[in-house]
């Protein structure tokens, strides 16, 4: 009879950790971190027939029921064709979702603003469909929690993560051990887990701070959307359900919290004149909440059995409305090179399966970071030759239909970028 002397002595090794410290578990994927990308990731892989656990620090009730955070979603159509894939879209009540058919970009106090219109009066031809942060998750986890092939480790915080040639292993912070084929880290844009595998990451800290809250309005919004670069400062207006937009401001972070003070009926009738009236008055409803805004984007997605999805892989400045529709389209990018490698009777933690992923994720997150922090860059500078610049900017994105059309069909995203390099 053969005898493995190295798998011999890697569960000899295994028992002496499990004798000294805690439990072993054994799974195909573990991820770490359950917020939209992770969790989305485990209902992609349903019919995977693999093993599938999922850490998180918070708890199952709140992961159950999140808190409003004040944070609105502007989906693309392909988020929406993903949601419905994985079942979670059917369980957000139409009640809670706002098609955006208009948009308009303002520059300071000029009358002139570069607008978009969605093609038609259809669902389908909306821009995109704003829904609370809140509901998309409930909804994603209430999904989630109606697998058969994953479970959740909630309340629990990684020790440290490494991988082997054979295997990937997670310490959890009680003592327990986590063995699998591949550790996926989707554990916000400061991911632990990433620098704990050697991956580095560019990152900007924008000095900024975004605002965000409800309002009501006296006028309809008729589901447009503004985006309003003002000298100072820039707030975005995205229609909501019935007379009911969110507000998002974004104002250099030594000012927040001079907004933050203001009483409600001074900030209503602020965001009322910023406006010059177009909703009419603004009551704010709720509270107002705060976020630094900092961007980062990881070098490299993959290493030996473990790979980045979601903020871990890139975190977006809000400005774009990309950063929660990326971590949707880059779980399933993973997911679909982990089956077909299984059709293929291939290991779907290979370095060939991660290699195709980052492939085609980087072909659509790298231009996206980079170009929305350099709109982000031009529309924050109040200095004279950038006035001039972004005037011009977007005169020509109003005028050269080929521009405008490329930017909106970014915007709306219906399908995947896939990869035009040979072999990938």
């Amino acid at each position: 009879m053969f005898i493995d002397l190295a798998q011999l002595l890697r569960a000899l090794c295994h028992l002496n950790w499990a004798f000294l410290s805690g439990n072993i578990m054994d799974y195909d994927i573990a991820i770490i971190g359950a917020g939209p990308s992770g969790l989305s990731l485990a209902c992609s892989l349903r019919d995977s027939g693999l093993n599938i656990v999922v850490i998180e620090k918070q708890s199952r009730s709140q992961l159950a029921d999140p808190a409003i955070d004040g944070r609105d979603i502007a989906l693309t159509h392909l988020s929406r064709k993903l949601l419905k894939q994985q079942g979670s879209w059917q369980r957000i009540g139409d009640e809670h979702i706002s098609p955006i058919a208009c948009a308009q970009v303002v520059d300071g106090d000029s009358p002139y603003t570069l607008d978009f219109k969605s093609p038609g009066p259809q669902t389908n031809d909306a821009l995109g469909f704003l829904i609370s942060n809140h509901l998309i998750r409930k909804a994603i986890f209430d999904e989630f929690d109606s697998l058969h092939n994953a479970e959740l480790i909630d309340q629990c915080e990684v020790a440290s993560v490494s991988t082997q040639e054979n295997h990937a292993q997670v310490t959890l912070a009680r003592g327990d051990t986590i063995m699998a084929s591949l550790i996926v880290a989707a554990d916000t844009r400061f991911s632990a887990s990433r620098r704990q595998m050697g991956i580095s990451a560019s990152s900007v800290d924008f000095g900024r701070t975004a605002i965000l809250c409800w309002m009501e309005h006296e006028l309809s919004h008729q589901h447009t959307a503004f985006e309003c670069f003002q000298y100072g400062r820039t707030m975005a207006v995205l229609p909501m359900p019935g007379n009911l937009s969110s507000i998002v401001i974004t104002v250099p972070s030594n000012q927040a919290q001079d907004i933050l003070e203001m009483s409600e009926s001074r900030f209503n009738e602020d965001v009322k004149t910023r406006l010059n009236g177009k909703l009419g008055d603004m009551k704010q409803t709720g509270q107002r909440f705060t976020y630094p805004l900092v961007g980062i984007h990881a070098n490299r997605f993959y290493a030996n059995r473990f790979a980045l999805i979601g903020d871990a892989a890139v975190g977006m400045h809000p400005v774009t409305a990309h950063g929660f529709n990326l971590g949707l389209s880059g779980q399933d990018i993973l997911a679909s090179e982990m089956m077909a490698a299984q059709k293929k009777q291939q290991g779907f933690y290979s370095a060939d399966v991660l290699r195709r992923y980052q492939q085609q994720h980087m072909l659509t997150t790298r231009p996206l970071y980079h170009g929305t922090n350099s709109i982000v860059s031009l529309f924050t500078n109040d200095d004279f030759p950038a006035t001039l610049i972004r005037k011009a900017a977007l005169r020509i994105s109003n005028n050269f239909p080929p521009v405008k059309w490329a930017i909106q069909q970014k915007l709306m995203a219906r399908n995947q970028i896939k990869s035009l390099l040979p072999g990938f």
